[in-house]
């Protein structure tokens, strides 16, 4: 069985957890976390980044720090996770869903400015694939209106937009290095911190709403409870296990693109005898080989796609069932304008096996049963 996805192992990961142990401190913010947070700093070039749980938690740090609450509304694309919606629904706030691009299956920058509302407190693009949302047009409205941006960029690191770091560009990003990302610490996340000032309350939220940092660094005698909070902090085991895979970030990504762009040359004639469509790149936009996928003509056919794919030992998936079509996002959200894209191409997408240990031969039979599919 060829599975849809492998998670990557560089080879330290044990290596280094085992130095955790021998040093006594596999709770968080240890000597792993500071070095995996010092090394995503470098590589956004941000004010702070902060490892935690998950990406979800990530997305829940940045909707306290951006005061939402009960009433508010949140713009942002139905084709996403649910947690990109559950961040803001856990502080009151209603979801607004827009419109997404065909070419992209990003947010439809175009139609933001009219879902806005006196209630819009933030605008959460995401980043889907590792390709960026149009950034410039997004914080062009953002600050005419005076709105946070919170970026999900879960698929978004080592990706950029017109030479700038995805997560970089709203006042909070977010990552995730859950076992599907290129690398991955198993479970977990960082969140980005874009202006200085918001530091110190960031780390407050992320230690159960403490300055247990503080007291930690002795900078005070005792700590106690300032702000509202949760225990956001990642296990040392974790960070021990991701500080394996940013060493080798290089290496991880050039084999993930290397694979991606096989199967973009090897599925250029089916695309241009119709078959399919492959995705689409934008000018500016470099991604990060996260993931590979097609679109074929409808749902009968995807669903035909996967059967076949299944029935020669590979898995071939779809994900995310639009959030406003869902039971929770009918009853915490709302569709803002029409749904020309969303349904239609969800509907259509199929992600194809990608990650770092895929072997050519196994990317060889992936490629020969798409092929087979269309004879």
């Amino acid at each position: 069985m060829i599975h849809f996805n492998v998670p990557p192992f560089v080879g330290k990961e044990i290596e280094y957890m085992q130095q955790a142990i021998n040093e006594h401190k596999i709770c968080g913010d240890g000597r792993f976390t500071k070095q995996c947070s010092a090394e995503l700093e470098r590589l956004t070039d941000t004010s702070r980044a902060f490892l935690t749980t998950s990406c979800t938690h990530a997305l829940e740090m940045a909707a306290i720090l951006c005061d939402i609450r009960p009433g508010d509304e949140v713009i942002m694309p139905s084709f996403t996770f649910v947690s990109t919606a559950d961040a803001f629904v856990l502080r009151g706030a209603t979801c607004v869903f827009v419109d997404i691009r065909s070419d992209t299956m990003n947010i439809d920058e175009k139609l933001i400015e009219s879902a806005i509302t006196e209630k819009t407190r933030a605008i959460a693009p995401v980043h889907y694939a590792g390709v960026s949302s149009e950034m410039d047009k997004i914080m062009e409205v953002a600050d005419k209106y005076g709105l946070k941006v919170v970026e999900d960029a879960a698929q978004g690191i080592f990706a950029s937009y017109h030479g700038k770091p995805l997560g970089t560009f709203g006042d909070y990003g977010c990552f995730s290095f859950h076992e599907t990302k290129n690398v991955s610490m198993g479970e977990g996340g960082a969140l980005l911190i874009r202006d200085a000032q918001n530091i110190e309350r960031a780390e407050i939220i992320r230690e159960k709403g403490t300055d247990r940092s503080k007291f930690f660094r002795g900078q005070i005698d005792k700590y106690t409870w300032i702000d509202k909070g949760s225990s956001y902090l990642p296990s040392e085991l974790n960070a021990a296990y991701l500080w394996a895979q940013l060493e080798r970030a290089d290496d991880v990504c050039s084999k993930r693109m290397a694979v991606w762009e096989r199967y973009h040359a090897e599925f250029e004639d089916l695309e241009r005898r119709g078959y399919l469509a492959r995705p689409i790149i934008p000018e500016g936009c470099k991604h990060n080989a996260h993931m590979y996928y097609i679109k074929l003509k409808d749902l009968q056919e995807r669903t035909r796609f996967i059967d076949h794919m299944k029935k020669n030992d590979i898995l071939a998936v779809f994900h995310y069932i639009p959030l406003h079509d869902a039971p929770a996002g009918r009853k915490m959200g709302r569709f803002s304008g029409e749904d020309r894209y969303t349904t239609k191409e969800s509907e259509r997408l199929v992600r194809l096996p990608l990650y770092y240990s895929i072997t050519e031969e196994d990317q060889t039979k992936v490629i020969r049963t798409v092929k087979e599919f269309f004879r």
